[in-house]
């Protein structure tokens, strides 16, 4: 029985993968490191404290990665701030989940960077719980960021739907016991083997109803 259900925000709600590649993209390659796919696609699920790191190490970007991440974090609000690129539907779908279940928010971004995006939404009244993979140990696809959503909105993981749209973000909901509502990532799609783990999935947020979410 789904009791709780829980957002991923990147890709779900807003179609911000491409700022983020953007602006990460160019702050690598002023800083003189390397940018490519393995780059890019390696980052994907990673929290804060592991993306940055990871350029400062395996990307060649020679900064501390306390700088890396204050620096794009900087660039990313101001990316926000000028234009938010919600997906189609993303408020609608938020109000009316929240209507009947109570919601958390499991994002890879950073929590100031969240902050902002739901403010400015206007859907920040609507989520109990919230947490960035920065607080937890692990970023996805590990689960601990799913976990620790479950425990502060006071609910079993498994009595939770989590929606997802990366290969790192199913396997980190799976991972954690939820019932996993898959909305693919157009421009960075899941493999198969990720969708698989999918306890549904749907083409977009319109699709996702009660229904879905309980199975």
């Amino acid at each position: 029985m789904t009791e709780a259900v829980v957002f991923d925000l990147d890709g779900v709600l807003l179609q911000s993968e491409e700022v983020w590649d953007a602006v990460r993209e160019r702050y690598v390659r002023e800083a003189g490191g390397r940018y490519d796919d393995e780059v890019q696609r390696a980052m994907m699920g990673m929290s804060a404290p592991e993306w940055s790191r990871y350029l400062h190490e395996d990307a060649g970007v020679w900064e501390d990665p306390e700088d890396i991440n204050r620096d794009v974090v900087e660039r990313m609000l101001d990316a926000y701030r000028r234009e938010l690129p919600l997906l189609p539907g993303a408020v609608e779908a938020v109000r009316r989940t929240a209507e009947s279940f109570p919601l958390g928010l499991a994002s890879s971004s950073n929590r100031e960077v969240f902050e902002v995006v739901l403010d400015l939404a206007g859907i920040a009244d609507c989520f109990s719980a919230t947490v960035s993979s920065e607080e937890v140990p692990r970023g996805k696809p590990a689960p601990d960021v799913y976990l620790e959503a479950a425990r502060r909105l006071g609910v079993e993981p498994e009595q939770c739907a989590a929606v997802e749209d990366s290969h790192a973000g199913i396997r980190s909901a799976n991972s954690a016991g939820m019932r996993v509502v898959a909305i693919p990532n157009a421009s960075y799609p899941p493999d198969d083997e990720a969708l698989e783990l999918a306890d549904a999935v749907v083409r977009s947020l319109d699709d996702l109803t009660v229904s879905v979410l309980t199975g």
